[in-house]
């Protein structure tokens, strides 16, 4: 039979020698190192950069809510609206309802499309809640851009996962982060030159939520640059359109060095078209995993956003005034960047579990150490300690759910497990907020380090292997 695709697609095609059709797995992990799918990641990190900025400038703003009597930094009742931790859980709460709720999307109508749509959806929603004035109004409009959020973060784990070879997804993912934490500094910054002063008639928190509502806007017009997932493609029977896009990518790294591509090797039955079904992650191939992965999930935030939301809160409970709590605030955001960064050479090389485990543990020992500090360095050093094993710990986990799950169910797999989180962030901020209450920033990270250390145990136990294998082999 004759085939229907043009001469140039047909040369552009790599040789095969078997009759099978070369799957995009087989074509994508023979691929080499290349600039062209390393800007694919930039542009996605691009989009990944408002959810870091949204979700540490909570911390940051924090102090411009307690003087202005909008929100108190503790509340008189255990789910009290008027404290702090109601605005943080507003947030998880929607990033709850995102993930669990709407990451299905991606599965059923592309990476690309859900991806744009859901930045939009993000900006909309937090350009309304910058001039809101009310602890209810404010709450509202927090929790429907956490839905954009939650959608947004499961779609861009599932595109990187599928874009990447096999033998570098992990440094991918640490690249992704690493452009990501970048917006940490940045809204640290932004916070402490805005926070403290007055624009235009506007408090200065309301410019820090604007600007990273303004900026999703910019993302969503360079989304054009971005190819839908050819591993999408394929798992949903557009065969052509897959092998196409495949083409493509093949062409843009061959005219970089003029490199002639290794042969691709496939791997037995890796090819599939099936529909997937949210029930699958209860069969018997993926049960273990997904009940380990919600165990980690109820745990994790409890390390990461329970030091990250609350630090200046934690300092300004231990004595230290607005100005200096943002100061110190601002240098450990300096470290968000430079554990994925630092990561990102050994990412492949030791086993993904392990490195999420001992993470956990790093933490653990870091927030019981920070939580004695009396020093300016002391307070600094470990404050950047514990950000620095907690970002390890987010890239490699990040990859590590994308792995563990088949293409055709990654989405709404991953957004499952991964809303656990969220739920668990929604009541760890007024658990968080009774123990600062009740028995201080020690009693806060003796609460961390023993949740930390449950991670370690679990994950390091009972999770399976997945560095530099195929994803395909990874899900059977």
């Amino acid at each position: 039979m004759r085939s229907h695709r043009g001469p140039e697609l047909q040369q552009a095609t790599p040789p095969s020698t078997t009759t099978k059709r070369v799957t995009v797995a087989a074509r994508l992990d023979r691929l080499p190192k290349s600039r062209y799918v390393r800007k694919l990641i930039l542009l996605l990190s691009l989009g990944a950069c408002f959810e870091f900025y949204d979700l540490f400038f909570s911390a940051y703003i924090a102090p411009a809510f307690y003087t202005s009597g909008i929100f108190t930094p503790t509340t008189k009742g255990f789910l009290g609206i008027d404290g702090f931790a109601s605005f943080v859980a507003a947030l998880f709460a929607g990033l709850f309802v995102g993930t669990l709720f709407f990451s299905p999307a991606s599965d059923r109508f592309g990476r690309r499309a859900i991806f744009s749509s859901s930045l939009l959806w993000y900006s909309a929603c937090t350009l309304v809640m910058a001039f809101q004035s009310t602890a209810g109004a404010i709450n509202l409009w927090r929790f429907l851009a956490g839905v954009g959020l939650g959608v947004e973060m499961i779609t861009i784990d599932a595109y990187v996962s599928e874009l990447v070879p096999k033998e570098r997804r992990g440094e991918a993912f640490a690249f992704n982060q690493f452009l990501s934490f970048l917006a940490v500094p940045f809204a640290a910054l932004v916070s402490a030159a805005l926070v403290p002063h007055h624009f235009a008639g506007l408090d200065g928190w309301r410019w820090v939520v604007i600007i990273g509502a303004l900026g999703a806007v910019f993302v969503w017009f360079i989304r054009r640059a971005i190819p839908e997932s050819p591993r999408w493609l394929e798992q949903r029977g557009r065969l052509e359109e897959a092998d196409r896009m495949m083409d493509a990518i093949e062409q843009r790294v061959r005219s970089e060095d003029g490199a002639v591509l290794a042969e691709p090797r496939l791997v037995e039955g890796e090819s599939e078209t099936a529909q997937g079904s949210l029930r699958e992650i209860w069969n018997k191939n993926y049960r273990a995993r997904t009940l380990l992965l919600i165990a980690f999930h109820l745990l994790q935030p409890i390390g990461y956003y329970g030091f990250a939301s609350w630090v200046p809160t934690l300092l300004l409970a231990q004595g230290i005034t607005v100005t200096r709590s943002l100061q110190y605030t601002f240098v450990m955001a300096l470290a968000s960047p430079i554990g994925p960064l630092m990561g990102k050479t050994f990412a492949d090389v030791f086993e993904r579990k392990w490195q999420i485990a001992w993470s956990a543990l790093s933490i653990a020992a870091c927030g019981l150490l920070f939580a004695r500090q009396r020093t300016a360095a002391g307070v600094v050093l470990f404050g950047v300690l514990i950000t620095l094993s907690s970002n390890w710990m987010s890239f490699c986990y990040h990859t590590y759910q994308s792995e563990l799950y088949p293409t055709r169910i990654r989405a709404r797999a991953v957004g499952f497990v991964y809303s656990w989180s969220r739920f668990s962030t929604v009541f760890t901020s007024f658990i968080i907020a009774f123990f600062l209450r009740n028995y201080g920033t020690s009693g806060v990270f003796i609460f961390i380090a023993c949740s930390m250390v449950l991670v370690f145990l679990l994950v390091g136990g009972l999770g399976p292997r997945t560095t530099r294998r195929r994803l395909e082999e990874i899900a059977r």
